[in-house]
Formats: C-alpha cells, sequence, structure tokens
C-alpha cells in the first residue's frame, strides 16, 4: 500500500495526497480516498489531537485502501514516533530535522531491530489486532514504513545532504513557512535564496534516491514544483480547502443570484 505510492513517485510518476488538521470525521480519510488523494498525512504537530484522535482517524482511513501517515509534533520525541506507528501509521513526518543524527534517530525510532530500535508489540492496532507470525510482521513494517524528515530551518537546509543520505530515510519534506522564517524572508515565496532551497532539497534527495515533497497549495505552485523535481505532493489541507470551495460556490452563487451584500 505504502510502497506502491512510494514506488511510483520514485519511477517519476507524481503521488498526490492531503494535509488534515482539523477535521476529526470517521470519514475523513475515505473522502479522502474518495476525492482521488493516495495518501494522507494527519497532523499532531500544528493541531490540539491526542492520540485517541489520531487512532481512530488511522483505524477509519485503513479501510479506504490509502497509507495514512503522521506529522508527529518533534523530531526529539521517540515515544511519538512509537505511539503513531503502534496506532497504525504507515510512516511518520518529523519537522525541524536539523542534522544526519537527528535523521538517522528517527530512522531507528521507526524501524524494528536489526535495522532499528523500535518496540516489539504484535497484534494492536497496526495489525488489525490479528495475531501472526511476528517474523513476518517486522520484515513488512521495516519495509513498508515511510520516515520523512522536514527541512525547514537554515540549519537542516545547509545539512541536507548529510540527511540525504541517510539509509532507511525516504523522504526530504520541504516546511515552506518555516524555512523562510528561518531564513529571514518570511513569506517571501519568490526570493531567489528561497527557491533556491527547493532546488537544493530536490537536487540532494535525486542523488541519493529520497523523495522530495511539499504541500502545494495551488495548481500554478504544485506544477513549479513538479518542474523541480518534488514528486510527492500533499494538497493543501482540510480547513483551508473546505474554506476555499466554501468561498468560491457561495461568491459565485451571490453573483448568480444578484444577492450580494451591501
Amino acid at each position: 500500500m505504502t510502497l506502491d505510492v512510494i514506488d511510483r513517485a520514485r519511477a517519476g510518476q507524481v503521488a498526490l495526497g492531503t494535509f488534515v488538521f482539523e477535521f476529526d470525521s470517521n470519514g475523513i480519510g475515505r473522502l479522502a480516498a474518495g476525492a482521488g488523494a493516495e495518501f494522507v498525512v494527519f497532523d499532531a504537530e500544528h493541531t490540539g489531537w491526542g492520540w485517541e484522535t489520531i487512532g481512530r482517524l488511522l483505524a477509519t482511513t485503513r479501510p479506504a485502501g490509502i497509507p495514512a501517515w503522521v506529522r508527529v509534533p518533534s523530531a526529539e520525541d521517540r515515544s511519538a514516533v512509537s505511539r503513531a506507528l503502534d496506532l497504525g501509521a504507515r510512516g511518520v513526518m518529523a519537522p525541524m530535522v536539523e542534522s544526519e543524527e537527528a535523521a538517522r534517530r528517527l530512522v531507528a525510532w521507526s524501524a524494528y531491530p536489526p535495522r532499528g530500535v523500535r518496540g516489539a508489540a504484535f497484534g494492536i492496532a497496526h495489525d488489525d489486532y490479528v495475531a501472526g507470525d511476528f517474523l513476518d510482521t517486522i520484515a513488512r513494517a521495516n519495509d513498508d514504513t515511510v520516515v520523512i524528515a522536514q527541512i525547514e530551518t537554515v540549519a537542516g537546509l545547509e545539512e541536507v545532504e548529510r540527511i540525504a543520505a541517510v539509509d532507511g530515510l525516504d523522504v526530504l519534506w520541504v516546511g515552506h513557512f518555516d524555512l523562510t522564517n528561518s531564513m529571514g524572508i518570511p513569506g517571501r515565496f519568490d526570493h531567489p535564496d528561497y527557491l533556491a532551497a527547493l532546488d537544493r532539497v530536490a537536487s540532494a534527495a535525486a542523488d541519493h534516491g529520497k523523495l522530495a515533497g511539499f504541500m502545494p497549495t495551488s495548481v500554478p505552485q504544485a506544477t513549479d514544483l513538479v518542474e523541480r523535481g518534488f514528486r510527492l505532493l500533499a494538497y493543501g489541507g482540510d480547513l483551508w480547502i473546505y474554506q476555499k470551495a466554501l468561498a468560491t460556490d457561495l461568491g459565485a452563487i451571490r453573483s448568480a443570484t444578484d444577492s450580494g451584500r451591501t
């Protein structure tokens, strides 16, 4: 499931998904899948969701047949990585990864021995509560779990080639607002230094067999990212997509019925 998405992206196809920040509906993952999303990322960094909510979102997305990944609150919290994976996430995204050492820890926390140091618990949520051969479970999880490091600070950008070289890391993901903030050009997404940073991340990913990922919010932005070498794109987030679609259609109805407010 996860490997299908990652393998297609590695083969040069663009894999499209979305972020979920706000709508903790039991149907949100299946709605995303029904709209054509190939993966969904549930955010635990910028939301107030607890692990019970994350677990329910993961469980109700699994029947949709698309992988659900979790952005954990910190790259320095092993317990968050463990909980996300044990609850059924098929991958983890860590914010503000700034060094090769941090990337290596993230990979180790995400894999069972001998590849890593993930704690063992079998027959629980990540196994759909079905007992089985734990050796098969270990091998499958180690092969199928996606590990994503966010490059969103100057420190991370300066180390991006070393981070990209870490075995077991799958994706370098640019956090664009945080990166421009760190660069001293907040929100200047047309700034040549920022554009050079995008190219540097994409190049580091390609040089080391990794994928470059991003959260675009428009078709032109997505098109530009693909041209730069990004192949894993999570289009927008639930709250902004809803707000934008509602505003567009309400405005169209007001115009069509001449009922605009005065």
